[in-house]
């Protein structure tokens, strides 16, 4: 989800008064019952790449293949040349898995995308709305037959995916086999090549440890390891990208490059696309000397070589995060004495914690998004009433708004501007063609136990959202970053951290209710004890006013709310003075003005009323 505070939709009719402008969203799902089947313009037709596909399986005497929607480092969000889901179905959600058998087609994803699957796909494709690997297991044995093989490109599977798909097939007389080259792209004639664009370096002023200092500090823990590991392999993109204070172009709105690496206590080995390599960056990188602290840059093509002449030696040990390692270069670390585990590296445990720097960039840059949110809220105001703004032209606005700000690199995520049916989808983006108007949109960029708070007012009415609760966020990285957040494979929070808080809820073709801040983890001091943490929110848009209830309000969530609006005032004040944004600044001040006790707004809900509201409406 995005990296900023709230996410809310309601109907024009409300905001406009009337109901004339409400757009109907008739015939935007397939219908694969009738004869012919109904296919909505937004279907893609799969029916070649199918054939072709089925045709490479039968020369391998493959019975099902394996299509997961991830690349070789196991990312949430990839390239396009990585997209071979929505190559394969149509299908352009962040989340899903398809499987190819010579009779049958199947997807498999979460419930953000049950209704997105509908309008894409065709009808060579079943939807299965599950994502266990169990389920998908289950229909593999229905569909292959007794004695087959089940194709996979072990760079799409983590160890743990393929250690469950094989216990879940261990007794069926289904086997799985692995296959370096993915079948999928061999068919995929004109698939995207790699940018061509270059690496880059961090500039100085916002770096506190230079890569030296933390090779050092991973080699510290790699020593400190009574496991004694002598090498740690990096497989996640940005294990290395952190490491090096390095960024690149590799995936969309994620500043990423392909690459690996494998770190020893005497030599550095960095895997990567040496044509973009200019020769500033090996200066930087001391490429051209033999050291501890000197990269060998090698091509990204050979890891696997490369990673089995380090292993063929007496006496090493390789150290991976098994979160993040995929299957391939785990299956040639062998024998088991050579490797050693742990669910994530001690790169992203470190990284997860923001030095003093990191922190600072991080709570300016969301000041300086606080102002390009209030311009695009003011915006909103006065276009969505008059019903001519569209889902399209909001994310082209915000993108405009946050290209103003110093230090822009661009937008962390696809602007998410949905409207109507379109907000029941919780990673809806506008098609280049959305004409659907808007209704409110505002995009603002171990906690397991904690989680059950977010979903307490929904529960308590029997209703609940089908997303996580929070997600860690990235440094001038992704907008999703592991380990931190509120699952339970997340690890412990600690000072330092920065995740989201976005409990909400959506009603399948009605609407959907998000609110997301981010905070940072700091220290706190209680009545009775020290040793104590809190959330400190930097997200600093206020929430819309016509959207609170204080009469559903205890008197400390009012202090609190009052609280929130002196800090957007003491911060964003400040800056719109120096950006000079009269206008902008008398809007902040009239959206944060204290709530009363006394004041009702009887015309408004909260997000435990309209849960209530909700459950009325579905009885």
């Amino acid at each position: 989800m995005p990296s900023y505070g709230l996410l809310l939709a309601l109907t024009l009719a409300a905001l406009a008064g009337n109901t004339a402008s409400a757009v109907a969203h008739e015939g935007t799902e397939r219908n694969c019952s009738v004869i012919p089947p109904y296919l909505p313009s937004t279907a893609v037709n799969t029916t070649l790449q199918l054939q072709e596909l089925r045709q490479r399986m039968r020369a391998m005497n493959i019975h099902g293949y394996i299509i997961p929607g991830t690349d070789a480092h196991l990312s949430e969000y990839i390239a396009p040349r990585d997209a071979r889901v929505a190559f394969m179905t149509g299908f352009t959600g962040s989340a899903g898995t398809a499987v190819v058998t010579q009779t049958k087609a199947a997807l498999w994803t979460d419930s953000r995308y049950w209704v997105q699957a509908e309008r894409q796909m065709d009808c060579n494709w079943e939807l299965e709305k599950d994502v266990s690997i169990s389920s998908l297991a289950e229909w593999l044995i229905s569909e292959v037959p007794p004695g087959g093989e089940i194709g996979f490109d072990p760079f799409l599977f983590s160890l743990k995916t393929q250690e469950e798909y094989a216990i879940n097939l261990e007794s069926s007389n289904r086997t799985l086999k692995s296959i370096p080259e993915n079948l999928v792209d061999q068919v995929w004639k004109d698939r995207p090549a790699i940018p061509p664009d270059n690496l880059s370096r961090l500039p100085d002023r916002v770096i506190q440890r230079s890569w030296q200092t933390k090779v050092g500090h991973i080699r510290n823990q790699m020593r400190d390891n009574p496991y004694e590991p002598t090498a740690l392999l990096l497989s996640a993109l940005d294990e290395t990208a952190w490491l090096f204070n390095m960024r690149g172009n590799d995936i969309p709105y994620n500043p990423f490059f392909y690459s690996y690496t494998l770190l020893t206590m005497d030599e550095i080995w960095v895997f990567l696309h040496m044509d973009r390599v200019t020769e500033e960056l090996k200066v930087y990188l001391n490429a051209s000397c033999n050291g501890p602290l000197c990269v060998q840059l090698k091509a990204y093509d050979t890891v696997l070589t490369d990673l089995k002449t380090y292993v063929a030696q007496p006496g090493v040990k390789v150290w991976i995060g098994t979160e993040y390692t995929n299957y391939a270069l785990y299956e040639i670390i062998t024998p088991q004495d050579k490797l050693m585990t742990s669910s994530y590296s001690p790169v992203l445990t470190t990284k997860a914690v923001k030095d003093e720097t990191e922190q600072r960039i991080l709570r300016d840059a969301h000041v300086r998004d606080a102002v390009a949110v209030i311009q695009l809220l003011m915006w909103l105001e006065r276009a969505v009433p008059k019903g001519t703004e569209s889902e399209l032209s909001a994310s082209e606005y915000v993108n405009k708004c946050r290209s103003k700000q110093a230090d822009s690199r661009g937008p962390s995520f696809e602007t998410i501007s949905a409207s109507g049916p379109n907000a029941a989808l919780a990673h809806y983006r506008a098609p280049s063609s959305s004409t659907a108007f808007l209704f409110v949109w505002v995009c603002l960029p171990t906690g397991v136990n904690m989680e059950m708070l977010g979903r307490r007012a929904l529960w308590e009415v029997g209703l609940n959202y089908g997303h996580g609760t929070g997600h860690g966020v990235g440094n001038y990285f992704g907008v999703h970053e592991w380990p931190v957040g509120f699952q339970s494979n997340n690890i412990a929070f600690r000072a330092g951290m920065f995740t989201s808080i976005e409990p909400g809820y959506y009603k399948d073709n009605d609407f959907g209710i998000r609110i997301e801040d981010i905070v940072v983890v700091v220290p706190v001091n209680t009545k009775y004890g020290h040793n104590y943490l809190t959330f400190d929110t930097v997200s600093l848009v206020p929430y819309d006013r016509k959207l609170i209830n204080t009469t559903l309000l205890s008197s400390e969530q009012l202090q609190w709310l009052n609280n929130y609006y002196s800090t957007i005032r003491k911060v964003l004040g400040p800056e719109l003075d120096k950006q000079k944004l009269k206008e902008e600044k008398d809007w902040m001040l009239k959206h944060t003005e204290p709530f009363s006790s006394a004041s009702v707004c009887s015309s408004s809900l909260s997000l435990v009323a309209l849960a209530i509201a909700l459950l009325h409406n579905l009885a």
